[in-house]
């Protein structure tokens, strides 16, 4: 392939870049992603083109956007970068328009500054006639599906760039090169210094993919996870009980693999597959938190384990791995909404453990679990399921495994059709404690909704004079205080 074909170039921001290039007799360039996915057959939903230019980026961005009527962002006013953001209201599509100077006296110069040869492409303005300029090997790379540095000062230049190697290499299924690799083992603590977002956005790209699991052991191997989150360094080595065929570690890596095995085997599901593709923050997706979480979920276990009687014990793991796990959202700068899933899945990843040990699985214990873990319900019993099935030491027996599952998927079966149907509505409110039974408000009021509100759901009680007689007589009862989720004073009634 050596010219460029895509509609993109026939809409007005991109004529308008090549219009004011030509009255402005600027030396720009189309360069690096769009171009390498082009060749690489790809097409992607957001539409974002990176520009180099000889010199005043900033001021030709500036330019353009006020020609267009569109947003514009100085990005780097260091090394002259901007950005336009254009909304093609007739497609219904937003486009960014990159604009950097060039790094150097001359593209070549400018190009072999870049990250990886891939990323090296580039074509003059007009595109129309204009060949594909490959001054450093990016096509013979694709075709060899390999990821390598420009120059063995890549890494210096950003050290971030040692972890992009390991999430290029998962968006394309490309190996990363031995010499690459060489030199991200000897410059890998250079990330240390790199902004806790940044790796982030790298890291959830990784979690992207449906073999993630893979290039994590790659980051593990490397010894650069633990750059990325260093708690995970504990989990290694830390032996299991009877249970477990694996480590702490190794059973954390299987869990992801099983996990990504469940999701495929589910991906025909319409309603699991939005409720995954479901937003949090950003561009970053439902499906890539619940994949950190499996890898997480036993993060606490290290610091619980303990021998009594020659078992091995880790009681209160959940506990300590949720407190352990704010801090790895903290360093990854997740948003407030993440970081309550990560907390949530944690902390309840054993309760469908427990519910599948009950002899009857009732009403009220259904409900509880739906109550407790909200709309993390089903985050929690896919990380259950992959758990369970990453556990098959000589004590896991087939049948619980069989019980595990049939309660966890039946519960995930449910949690979509009651998300479809109308919203619960309780008999009684805060209101109500206040004016019909006299009561002061406080905590106590929760724990009284509550109880009337299992009541209510098992059927017990179907009219308000009733939930009011039950709260009356739930209010005459002691109060004890118990430590409940994100380890908070909750009142309890017995």
């Amino acid at each position: 392939m050596t010219q460029l074909n895509h509609p993109v170039f026939q809409l007005k921001p991109f004529q308008a870049i090549v219009s004011q290039a030509k009255k402005e007799k600027k030396e720009i360039y189309l360069v690096g992603g769009f171009i390498r996915d082009l060749f690489l057959g790809r097409v992607k939903q957001t539409l974002d083109l990176d520009f180099s230019v000889s010199s005043g980026a900033i001021d030709f961005g500036r330019r353009l956007a006020r020609g267009l009527k569109a947003g514009f962002v100085v990005l780097d006013k260091e090394h002259g970068c901007s950005r336009v953001i254009y909304k093609d209201t007739a497609a219904k599509k937003v486009i960014t328009f990159d604009f950097v100077d060039f790094r150097d006296k001359d593209l070549k110069g400018d190009l072999l500054k870049r990250d990886f040869t891939i990323n090296t492409l580039a074509a003059s303005l007009p595109i129309e006639g204009a060949k594909v300029l490959d001054l450093y090997g990016a096509s013979r790379d694709i075709a060899k599906q390999v990821i390598r540095v420009v120059d063995d000062s890549s890494f210096d230049e950003d050290p971030l760039r040692i972890l992009r190697a390991f999430s290029l290499a998962a968006i394309f299924g490309f190996k990363i090169e031995p010499h690459t690799m060489r030199l991200i083992e000897k410059k890998k603590d250079s990330l240390k210094g790199v902004a806790g977002e940044r790796m982030r956005d790298e890291l959830f790209k990784i979690l992207e993919v449906p073999n993630a699991w893979h290039y994590i052991s790659l980051l593990d191997k490397y010894k650069v996870l633990e750059l990325v989150i260093p708690q995970v360094t504990v989990m290694h080595n830390v032996a299991q009980g009877g249970y477990h065929h694996l480590d702490v570690w190794g059973h954390s890596m299987e869990t992801v693999k099983k996990l990504e095995e469940l999701l495929g085997h589910l991906a025909k599901n319409q309603d699991l597959g939005n409720y995954l593709n479901e937003t949090m923050a950003s561009d970053r997706k439902r499906r890539q938190l619940i994949k950190l979480a499996a890898l997480l979920h036993d993060i606490g276990k290290p610091k619980a384990f303990e021998v009594k009687a020659g078992k091995t014990m880790f009681h209160g793991h959940e506990r300590i791995g949720r407190i352990i796990c704010d801090s790895v959202s903290e360093k990854l700068r997740l948003s407030t909404r993440e970081r309550f899933t990560l907390d949530t899945i944690i902390f309840w990843h054993l309760r469908p453990g427990y519910l599948a040990d009950n002899a009857v699985l009732t009403k009220r214990a259904i409900h509880r679990f739906f109550r407790d873990t909200e709309d993390e319900a089903a985050s929690v019993l896919l990380v259950s399921i992959a758990d369970q099935r990453a556990t098959r030491g000589p004590l896991a027996t087939p049948e619980s495994r069989k019980k595990h599952e049939k309660v966890s998927f039946g519960l995930l079966e449910k949690y979509f059709e009651i998300a479809k149907e109308e919203p619960f509505c309780r008999l009684i409110d805060g209101a109500d404690l206040i004016k019909k039974c006299k009561l002061k408000p406080g905590p106590v009021f929760s724990v009284i909704l509550d109880a009337v509100e299992e009541a209510q759901v098992e059927g017990s009680i179907k009219t308000k004079t009733e939930a009011l007689a039950l709260a009356r007589k739930i209010a005459k009862k002691p109060i004890i205080i118990d430590k409940g989720h994100k380890g908070e004073k909750k009142l309890t009634n017995k």
